[in-house]
């Protein structure tokens, strides 16, 4: 690619060359709109709800040394909410990509430094409890409460990561390359 919006490809370079016009005109194109379009729901899904209660915050980003958390709190609800619109509109997707980086590799930065309490959810009583009354659980639930929810509470810490990872590398491409074709960014004159 030339510049960002430069989707054309050497026909030379393909194996089957009469591909080059799917792949400019079609598929890359709408590979950027389905990433941005997916990428921005998912944060816009995950703002929301901090969004509806923007105190419910305040003690994790105290907790990880932005203070005071009555502004901080707030403020991440509306980078996700505003970040995900922003995405879903390639409106000034480059400022609002650049700055959902930033946030999510502190979100990054904060699960490898703070993972969740390694302990398991059940005390020894309670996989007992467990064991003896297995008409409490679904065998699924049995199964994942075994070793006391050690696993799932593993499971789940591997997943913030690496959630929060892509979101951070697809923030970053969208901060690099823009809004692409199919956003609000080209119908503006001028662009970040």
């Amino acid at each position: 690619m030339k510049n960002n919006l430069d989707f054309s490809i050497s026909r030379e370079n393909l194996f089957i060359p009469g591909l080059g016009n799917f792949y400019e005109k079609f598929a890359m194109p709408t590979g950027w709109l389905l990433l941005r379009l997916m990428l921005g729901s998912w944060m816009l899904i995950e703002g929301w709800p901090k969004l509806m209660s923007p105190m419910s915050q305040v003690g994790f980003v105290e907790m990880i040394g932005f203070h005071p958390g009555w502004l901080f709190s707030p403020l991440l609800a509306v980078m996700q909410v505003v970040g995900g619109i922003s995405l879903i509109l390639g409106l000034y997707t480059r400022p609002f990509a650049l700055a959902s980086t930033v946030m999510l590799l502190v979100t990054v930065y904060y699960h490898l430094q703070f993972p969740y309490d390694a302990a398991p959810l059940l005390t020894q009583a309670g996989i007992d409890a467990l064991k003896a009354n297995a008409e409490m659980t679904t065998p699924s639930g049995a199964k994942r409460l075994a070793d006391g929810g050690l696993f799932f509470v593993g499971l789940l810490q591997h997943k913030a990561i690496q959630l929060s990872s892509l979101w951070a590398a697809g923030n970053l491409f969208f901060a690099a390359f823009g809004g692409g074709v199919f956003s609000l960014d080209r119908k503006l004159r001028k662009t970040f």
